[in-house]
């Protein structure tokens, strides 16, 4: 995500007995006794504590959605989840916020459900054994919701000048299809997405198909996300796009999606994604997708950038750093992701230190002088800024607001530069590709970092690093 400034909750334990939840359920579809244990209510995230469910976990999302961008703005959606059950299973829990549900099956047999809040939880016929794979297919209608997360930013679904575009960082997912909504749970895709004929739809993946029917009224866009994905990575942008499909030197596909009206400014920039891919391959180790690109909608469509994968989007033409962050994403927090929101500086110091390697190597600042002047409070013209830098440890964000501040991103890179120091620079591109690569298509958090590069440096003394500039509040004494 492009810097953007997002209160605390207090974890809660949800617990319920299958004989209590099954006198909570609506009945929508048959009844049926289920012994087994249900699943909780999120996963307990220190900073969105209701995100995520228990009890099983998604391994594919095929979403068939309908969307016109009239008056009625409404959204029809039919989710089919498959997921492996973590324990014997009598009830379970999706996020899912706004729209009306219109049906939820389990197996291909009608399953009691409740809603309460984000929370759709869901009582099949009979429980699912522990390692079962199962298929539960909600059917759902509405004007889906935009958010307002705690930093005050929008997400979820953003209406724009022509169609709409889906924004999920960190929650907003959950307002257009029923899911596993926390990092921690990562799953495949298929989405198709029908539209009226003349507006393009565009997802992550690559497009499989693109079909209109009989009457010539309507277009539906078929996509496939064949790696791992977080829910808060999906994406879908409706709307009038220039649409450019060209390859890398390597043959590496690259799909571009354009609002005319940002054409002639994104051209230069645009036309620099390979070799800023090439660059950050040198730098990070293999792409770990299938393919790559961009999505550009019109200024003022969403208040940030955010790297969702395979194409980052953006809310105007991008400068050259923004597009180099986006980009590095996706090997740090789209490939890496973290296994909780605690965690957020990995994705986000990483793709800032992108930046300052990039204008290193490019004749601009180097990693140090950017160090410096963030350090002697110079980085930034406003000295509020500055200060801002300091407010509390990158590995220990104050609140759930305050998870997308400067502390994450810049201080988060003045870590790795710390680390750069120690080691030298070649162990420490070893590090930076060898993360990369220990934890591809995974999940990782803040204490696996330290003990990676601990064990990558034998010998080097790293105490004060994460004590004072990864975990300490205030400005470190020393530079």
């Amino acid at each position: 995500m492009s810097p953007r400034s997002a209160n605390p909750s207090v974890p809660l334990a949800f617990t319920v007995t299958a004989c209590g939840l099954a006198l909570l359920l609506t009945a929508c579809g048959g009844a049926g006794g289920a012994r087994g244990s249900a699943g909780s209510a999120g996963v307990g995230d220190p900073y969105f504590p209701k995100a995520g469910n228990g009890g099983y976990d998604v391994t594919h999302y095929a979403l068939d959605l309908a969307y016109t961008p009239d008056a009625s703005a409404t959204l029809t959606g039919t989710a089919t989840i498959t997921a492996r059950a973590g324990v014997r299973l009598s009830a379970f829990d999706l996020d899912f916020k706004g729209m009306k549900v219109e049906s939820v099956t389990v197996g291909g047999r009608d399953a009691r459900w409740k809603r309460d809040g984000q929370e759709l939880i869901v009582r099949p016929r009979s429980a699912l054994a522990e390692g079962k794979l199962f298929e539960t297919t909600v059917r759902y209608s509405g004007v889906p919701e935009t958010l307002t997360d705690p930093d005050g930013s929008e997400e979820g679904w953003l209406p724009t000048a022509d169609g709409a575009v889906a924004l999920g960082e960190p929650v907003g997912s959950m307002a257009w299809f029923p899911g596993d909504h926390h990092p921690s749970d990562k799953a495949t895709y298929d989405l198709s997405i029908t539209v009226p004929k003349g507006l393009q739809a565009v997802s992550n993946g690559e497009l499989r198909a693109e079909t209109t029917n009989s009457a010539g009224t309507r277009t539906t866009y078929r996509w496939r996300t064949a790696q791992p994905m977080a829910t808060y990575l999906a994406t879908v942008a409706i709307g009038h796009y220039d649409i450019t499909r060209t390859t890398t030197k390597n043959g590496l596909p690259v799909y571009t999606a354009v609002d005319p009206k940002e054409a002639v400014a994104s051209r230069a920039v645009l036309a620099s994604l390979p070799r800023i891919m090439e660059w950050e391959e040198y730098n990070f180790g293999p792409y770990p997708f299938s393919s790559t690109g961009a999505i550009v909608d019109r200024r003022g469509d969403a208040g940030y950038a955010l790297e969702t994968q395979n194409r980052p989007f953006f809310p105007g033409a991008p400068d050259t750093a923004t597009l180099v962050h986006e980009l590095a994403h996706q090997w740090f927090g789209d490939s890496v992701t973290p296994r909780s929101w605690r965690d957020m500086w990995l994705n986000e110091g990483f793709a800032t230190y992108a930046e300052w390697l990039w204008s290193e190597d490019h004749g601009g600042d180097t990693a140090q002088e950017s160090f410096d002047a963030l350090y002697a409070g110079t980085y930034f013209d406003d000295p509020a800024e500055s200060e801002a830098v300091w407010a509390f440890p990158p590995g220990r964000p104050s609140s759930a607001a305050h998870i997308s501040d400067s502390p994450v991103y810049e201080r988060g890179a003045m870590v790795l530069h710390k680390i750069r120091r120690t080691v030298g620079d070649d162990r420490f591109y070893d590090i930076v590709q060898g993360w990369a690569a220990a934890h591809r298509h995974g999940n990782a958090d803040t204490a696996d970092f330290t003990k990676y590069v601990e064990r990558m440096a034998p010998g080097k003394d790293f105490g004060g690093i994460w004590k004072d500039w990864l975990y300490g509040d205030g400005k470190p004494a020393h530079a």
